[in-house]
C-alpha cells in the first residue's frame, strides 16, 4: 500500500515565494497543507486563487500563532486525514522541496522516527552562512543538546523536518511552545518517548528574505526554556523512569562540588579578613571535593551522551494505536 506523505507549510509574509515552493514539491507527496498564520498579505487566499495543485489544502488562523502554532495546525489536519509521514517546509524557498525524499525514506524504512535538516554538515556550506547565524546556531545547538538529550544533533533551529504520525499522535502537541522555541521543545518532547532522531545534511540557502529569529532577542528566553527542559528531562529520565549509577554520580557530584565551593569560599574570605594563610588541610578539604565532584559530573555527562535514543519507536507506538482502536 502506498504511504501517504503530507507536507505542511506555515505561511506568513511569504506570498512572493510560496507558489514557487509548492510547484517544486514532487509527486511523492500526497497532500499539501498551507497554513495561513494570520498573514497580513492574505497568502491563503492568494494560494487558493493562483495555485492549480489539487493536493493543496489551505488552513487559516484568525490571529498569528507563530511557526509552532502553524505547524501544529498542519500536523493535526494531516493526522485526521490519515497521513503516514508529515514533512514541514518553510514557504520562503530556503528549504529545497526536492530533498523531501531524503527526509522521508529513513522514516518509511523504520530507521528513524523524526528527521531534521543540518546546514552545518558541509564545511564549504558553513563558510557561506552569515556569521551571526553561525555563532547563534552554535550556542543554541549546545543548549538544545543539553535540554533534549540528543547530543548527536546540530542546527536545532532548522525547520526542515519530517515525522512519523504514530510518533506525532503520541506527543502532547498542546504543551509544545508555539513560537520560535518550537523546534527545540519538539526535540525535548521526542526524547521523553525515546524517539530516534537523525540529521539530514542539506545546503544552506540564503536569499534576500529576512529571518524572523533574532538571536539577541531570543537568547535569554531560550536560555530559560532550555534550563527548564534540562531539569525536567534529567528528573524524568534519571529519577522517575529509571535510577542508575549515573543518577548517583549526578547527586554525589553536585553535593561534593557545591560543598567544596561553599566551604572553600567561606574559608578564603575568613582567612583574607584575618590576613592569614589557610592550612594545607583546609585547602585540601575544599579542593578535593571540587575535583571529585567534577569527575563525577563529567562521568554523568559521558553516560548521558552515550544514552542518545538509537532505536525507532514508531512501530510500538503504531501497535498501541491499533490496540486502542480495536478496543
Amino acid at each position: 500500500m502506498p504511504r501517504k506523505i503530507a507536507v505542511t507549510i506555515p505561511s506568513y509574509r511569504v506570498r512572493d515565494h510560496i507558489l514557487g515552493v509548492i510547484a517544486r514539491i514532487g509527486d511523492e507527496v500526497w497532500r499539501i497543507y498551507v497554513v495561513d498564520d494570520g498573514c497580513p498579505e492574505g497568502s491563503g487566499d492568494y494560494v487558493e486563487r493562483h495555485c492549480p495543485d489539487r493536493r493543496v489544502r489551505v488552513l487559516r488562523h484568525a490571529e498569528n500563532q507563530g511557526v509552532g502554532g502553524a505547524r501544529i495546525t498542519g500536523y493535526s489536519s494531516a493526522i485526521a486525514d490519515g497521513a503516514d509521514v508529515v514533512v514541514k517546509l518553510d514557504g520562503d524557498g530556503q528549504m529545497p522541496p526536492e530533498l523531501i525524499p531524503l527526509f522521508v525514506v529513513p522514516i518509511l524504512a523504520g530507521e528513524a522516527d523524526y528527521t531534521k535538516g543540518n546546514r552545518f554538515f558541509n564545511v564549504e556550506d558553513v563558510r557561506s552562512m552569515p556569521m551571526a547565524r553561525l555563532i547563534g546556531n552554535a550556542g543554541l545547538s549546545f543548549l538544545t543538546k543539553l535540554s533534549s538529550g540528543y547530543w548527536n544533533l546540530f542546527d536545532p533551529t532548522n525547520g526542515f523536518t519530517a515525522i512519523h504520525t504514530a510518533v506525532l499522535r503520541a506527543l502532547p502537541l498542546h504543551k509544545i511552545k508555539r513560537r520560535y522555541f518550537f523546534e527545540s521543545d519538539m526535540l525535548f518532547r521526542l526524547n521523553t518517548f525515546r524517539a530516534k532522531v537523525i540529521d539530514i545534511p542539506m545546503r544552506a540557502v540564503y536569499g534576500r528574505e529576512e529571518s524572523g529569529l533574532h538571536v539577541g532577542k531570543v537568547f535569554f528566553p531560550f536560555l530559560f526554556h532550555h534550563m527548564s527542559n534540562t531539569g525536567k528531562r534529567i528528573l524524568y529520565n534519571y529519577f522517575l523512569r529509571d535510577f542508575s549509577a549515573a543518577s548517583l554520580e549526578l547527586v554525589l557530584g553536585l553535593i561534593l562540588l557545591i560543598f567544596g565551593l561553599v566551604f572553600g569560599s567561606w574559608e578564603w574570605v575568613a582567612h583574607m579578613r584575618q590576613n592569614k594563610f589557610a592550612s594545607t588541610g583546609t585547602v585540601m578539604l575544599s579542593v578535593l571535593p571540587i575535583i571529585a565532584g567534577m569527575q563525577l559530573l563529567i562521568s554523568f555527562v559521558n553516560y548521558d551522551v552515550n544514552s542518545v535514543p538509537d532505536r525507532p519507536v514508531q512501530a510500538s507506538l503504531a501497535h498501541q494505536d491499533e490496540s486502542r482502536i480495536s478496543e
